[in-house]
Order: C-alpha cells, then sequence, then structure tokens
C-alpha cells in the first residue's frame, strides 16, 4: 500500500541517517542522494523556522506600509520608534476577512482548476513556436518521467480575454476589484496557502503519490516548509507543482498590475507612464513563462524542490502581493518618469529580458539537440557527465560551455536580476518599498546558485569540478 512504502522509505532513511546502511540497498539510497537535503544542518534549520515565522508578516507588513503610510517604510519604522504606532495597532486599522473576499477568492482559484483540468490546450495547434499539450518532464530522483498537461498560455489567454471583455463590455465587476479587497484577499490567499502547503504534508505520510521520491529528514519544520513529496497529484492530472507554481498566482500577476492601473486611473485621471511600463515589462515575463511552460519543466522548481510550504504558500501569498509592489506603489505615489528616464528602464528591461530568454533557448535547444546545433555560429563545447538515480540506472547528460553558458553559469538568472531591477527603477527614487524586489531576488537568486550547485556537485561528482574549472564565474562575469 502507500502508506506501507511511504513507512519502507522513512525506515531506509533512518538507516541511512544512522550510517547502517550496506551493501548494494545502501549503494543504492547512496545512488539516490542528489536533490533535496536528506539530513538538516541547524543553520539551515534556523533559516527554516525564522521563515516559517517572519515571512507572513513581511507580506503584512510591506502591504500594511502602503495601505497606511502611503508605502513609506521610513515614516512607519519611525513612528514604531517614537511610540506613535506599534505591531497591534497597525494591525487593528487593518482591513479584516470578508465574506465578498473569500467568493472573488474562491471563484478565481475554482476557475482556473476548471481551466487547468477541464480545458485540453489547443493553442499549439495554430500559434507556431509554441510547445503545449502532454509532454514529459524530467527524470525524477528515483528514476520516473511524468507527464504533464501543458495548458498555461491558453488559460492566461482565455483569463485575461474575459476580463478585458467584463471591463469593455459586460460590466460585471468593476477592474478595481482586486484592489478595493486586496488586504482582505491576502487573509484569503493565506489561508489556502496553509491548508494546501498542511494537506501535502499530510498525504506525504498517508497516501504519497510517488513514496520512492519522498524525502523525509527527520525534522518537522523542515519537512514542511521544503516538502516531502517531489510530485504530489491528485489524479492522473492535478500535478500541485505546475498548478501552484503556475497558478492561480502568475496568472493572477498581469490582472492584479491591471487593477492597479484601473485604480490609478479611477484615483487620478490618468495612468501614469512608470505603471505602463511596469505592467509591460512584468506582462512581458509573465508570457515568456507560459509561452514556455514545456521548458519550465525541466527547471529547479520542478526538478528539485519537493512540495511544502515554501512552495505552496509561497505560490498563493508571497508571489501575489510581493512580486506586484511595484504596481502598488505606484497607486499610492503616481509617479511620471522623464522621457530618458522612461526610455532608460524600458532599455534595461528588454535587455535583461534578452539575456534572460536568450540564455534559456540556448540551454533548451542545445539539450533537445543533444549538442547538434548551433550557438552563436559555431557547434557548442560541453562537458560530458554521468549519474545515477535511486533506481541504480546510470545516465550520461552534457553541461554546456558555449554561448552565455561559457560567460557564467547561471547567465539567465544575470538577465532576470536586470529586468527585477527596471521594475523597482520605474517607481523613481523616494522611498525603499518598491526596492525590496531586486534585493529579495538578488537573495534569492544567488540562493539558488548556491543551492543548484551543492545539488550538481553531489549529483555529478568529478564532472562538476571539470565544469566550475571551464566556467569558473557563477553569475556575474569577472566578479561572482
Amino acid at each position: 500500500t502507500p502508506m506501507a512504502a511511504a513507512e519502507s522509505v522513512r525506515k531506509r532513511n533512518k538507516a541511512r541517517s544512522n550510517g547502517a546502511e550496506t551493501g548494494p540497498k545502501g549503494k543504492r539510497e547512496e545512488l539516490g542522494k542528489w536533490g533535496r537535503a536528506w539530513e538538516v544542518d541547524w543553520f539551515s534549520l534556523a533559516g527554516v523556522i525564522l521563515l516559517l515565522c517572519f515571512a507572513p508578516f513581511i507580506v503584512f507588513f510591506f502591504i500594511m506600509t502602503c495601505d497606511q503610510y502611503q508605502c513609506s517604510v521610513s515614516h512607519v519604522l519611525l513612528d514604531m520608534y517614537n511610540g506613535d504606532a506599534s505591531p497591534l495597532s497597525i494591525w487593528s486599522r487593518a482591513p479584516s476577512f470578508t465574506w465578498t473576499a473569500a467568493k472573488i477568492y474562491a471563484s478565481w482559484v475554482t476557475f482556473q482548476v476548471v481551466l487547468y483540468m477541464c480545458v485540453p490546450d489547443v493553442t499549439h495547434k495554430f500559434l507556431p513556436g509554441y510547445v503545449g499539450g502532454v509532454q514529459e518532464g524530467a527524470r525524477t530522483p528515483a528514476g520516473l518521467i511524468n507527464k504533464y498537461e501543458i495548458n498555461g498560455l491558453q488559460c492566461w489567454i482565455i483569463t485575461h480575454v474575459l476580463w478585458a471583455a467584463n471591463a469593455y463590455y459586460f460590466h460585471w465587476f468593476s477592474p478595481t476589484i482586486i484592489f478595493d479587497n486586496w488586504i482582505p484577499l491576502l487573509w484569503c490567499t493565506n489561508f489556502l496557502g496553509y491548508a494546501v502547503s498542511t494537506f501535502a504534508f499530510i498525504k506525504a505520510y498517508l497516501f504519497p503519490t510517488n513514496p520512492e521520491d519522498c524525502k523525509f529528514t527527520g525534522n518537522v519544520f523542515y519537512n514542511y516548509m521544503m516538502g516531502i513529496e517531489f510530485n504530489p497529484r491528485i489524479g492522473k492530472w492535478f500535478d500541485f507543482k505546475l498548478f501552484f507554481n503556475g497558478r492561480p498566482g502568475i496568472v493572477a500577476w498581469t490582472l492584479i498590475n491591471l487593477s492597479y492601473a484601473a485604480k490609478q486611473q479611477e484615483l487620478y485621471g490618468h495612468v501614469t507612464n512608470s505603471m505602463i511600463l511596469v505592467n509591460v515589462l512584468q506582462a512581458i515575463y509573465v508570457v515568456d513563462f507560459f509561452w514556455n511552460e514545456a521548458w519550465y519543466l525541466k527547471t529547479i522548481d520542478i526538478c528539485h524542490d519537493h512540495f511544502g510550504w515554501y512552495l505552496g504558500w509561497g505560490d498563493c501569498v508571497w508571489l501575489p502581493f510581493l512580486y506586484t509592489l511595484q504596481g502598488l506603489y505606484l497607486v499610492y505615489n503616481p509617479i511620471q518618469l522623464s522621457t530618458p528616464h522612461a526610455a532608460g528602464v524600458l532599455i534595461l528591461g528588454l535587455s535583461g529580458y534578452y539575456i534572460f530568454r536568450s540564455a534559456n533557448h540556448q540551454k533548451d535547444l542545445f539539450r533537445r539537440t543533444e549538442g547538434n546545433c548551433k550557438i552563436w555560429g559555431r557547434k557548442p563545447s560541453y562537458i560530458e557527465c554521468s549519474y545515477r538515480s535511486a533506481d541504480g540506472a546510470s545516465h550520461k547528460s552534457k553541461l554546456m560551455t558555449s554561448g552565455f553558458w561559457g560567460v557564467t553559469r547561471h547567465m539567465n538568472y544575470t538577465g532576470d536580476l536586470m529586468g527585477s531591477l527596471a521594475y523597482c527603477l520605474a517607481c523613481g527614487g523616494q522611498h525603499l518599498l518598491p526596492y525590496f524586489y531586486i534585493i529579495y531576488m538578488t537573495i534569492l537568486l544567488v540562493h539558488r546558485c548556491i543551492r543548484d550547485e551543492h545539488r550538481c556537485s553531489n549529483k555529478y561528482s568529478k564532472d562538476w569540478k571539470r565544469y566550475t574549472d571551464a566556467v569558473p564565474q557563477r553569475l556575474l562575469p569577472g566578479i561572482f
């Protein structure tokens, strides 16, 4: 049974942690060591507990700072320092949960589930170059290859066509509906985030989708946050990671920005060029995500991260509320940028996107053709690596050292950071709050570099050392 299989995995992991495994079985477990951590050091555990405790308050702090202090972080901190405000007084002034917001959010999530599960993709049949429909993911640590229904772009298009139809024709609800219910929606998203994370945690113990891909560290906090199951599913097609990573948060991203723009129009009679820049640049990123959703199946979120609070709560709460801070800031602080400033932001954002997309395209092309292609006009160089999955099977992999991947080992992250900085610069320089995004993304992507390379070092062993010798820089050419 699934429960017995999960118990077997936990027992094998416990024996391995105690150094008790020997022989072929012990070897098999050692071969499956790549991926998320089996064991937790005290530093990682402290970080996990701090995030579990403080991440919800970080979101609350920024949203309340905009609602009560015009997005001025220094103002709220000064009030708290002088005794004019306290966390409790800020909490008492915050709008509370409303059933209106609950109905809006329940309808939204239900609609996205229906689009995800019940509307097979047809856009790949008439959009040249788009890959949709049923696609295979990467091999899991246990040696499995899952199949996914890729229909994110179609879901995004249907959602935004209906949004536009409502705004210009049906008028079922105001385009400002998201902003007008923003803080009550925060409570609703937290409820879903904690509910789905807790469900996934319990599911991993009672009825895991694939017990061989579960990882039990023996620490409940780490298991809850970083996840136990690798690919939890309900039925054949409802994949928790793919759904919550892409929908409902990322589909909502552009709708949230549109609602901010509508509120700016309502309050001031016009939409500023800074708001337009934020909407356009972030929409490019979102549409790119869904256009390349099949490629996303081969990224760290799907290939390595297990599904826990980090992804469940993060996708429901952290992403929609903190990734859209620039638009929220511009509702409270409408800024009309000078033409040179706006042009600079646009050039930086588009340049970052070009590097981000080109680097990812080069890697995808290299993988699809197994190196039989041209990168920057010549046949790409690479280092061939070998690794073993948990089932003991041997596999080969190639790590490219040409194109952007010969400049740094994570040039796609470099482009991502350039785009992130552009979003922030669109908000001017009067306040720190909109720059939280570039600070956060820098921490996130540097940490991802380190996490990814730690996994690759475990996975490829000496071959990884050969690769890092060939491409010594991680993120910034000549610097880091």
